[in-house]
């Protein structure tokens, strides 16, 4: 599965990561253990906002999970989050540091230091009733950090 990688990392760094929406988590914690990995690995930090009530959030997990070039895009390049948005936890603290969610999925991409670099909007990646994996793709490497950075 996509984040099976970036769990194992996640692990060596003392953070377990959620491969699912987890009401339970502490997201704050988490964005803070993926800062510093990310920080020690060149990558960036990808928030991906949402909760297993979403069947767009599902549909994109599913997305990542069954393109092998995309997963590698993830594993090499971003340090996954994901960040729970349910009646069971608004995570309303955590998300009010970033600019407003109009829907989910929502993607957060922050840098090294955990400054916001983009705020996307999934729905500007979808196509049909699922995500274009050619759109996501592109999106991904065009937050990558850059080469000289890693």
């Amino acid at each position: 599965m996509v984040l099976v990688a970036a769990l194992s990392a996640a692990h060596a760094f003392g953070a377990e990561r959620s491969e699912k929406f987890d009401p339970k988590r502490n997201a704050a914690k988490d964005i803070r253990d993926a800062i510093v990995e990310a920080r020690q690995s060149g990558k960036r930090v990808l928030l991906d906002v949402g909760g297993e009530w979403c069947i767009w959030c599902r549909r994109l997990d599913s997305l990542f999970a069954s393109h092998p070039d995309i997963e590698e895009v993830l594993r090499r390049n971003f340090v996954v989050v994901k960040v729970n948005y349910s009646k069971e936890n608004k995570n309303t603290r955590v998300l009010s540091h970033y600019p407003k969610v109009a829907g989910y999925p929502h993607i957060f991409i922050l840098d090294d230091r955990g400054k916001l670099l983009r705020s996307e909007d999934t729905g500007e990646l979808e196509s049909g009733k699922g995500h274009d994996p050619r759109k996501v793709l592109s999106f991904l490497r065009a937050w990558s950090p850059p080469p000289a950075d890693r």
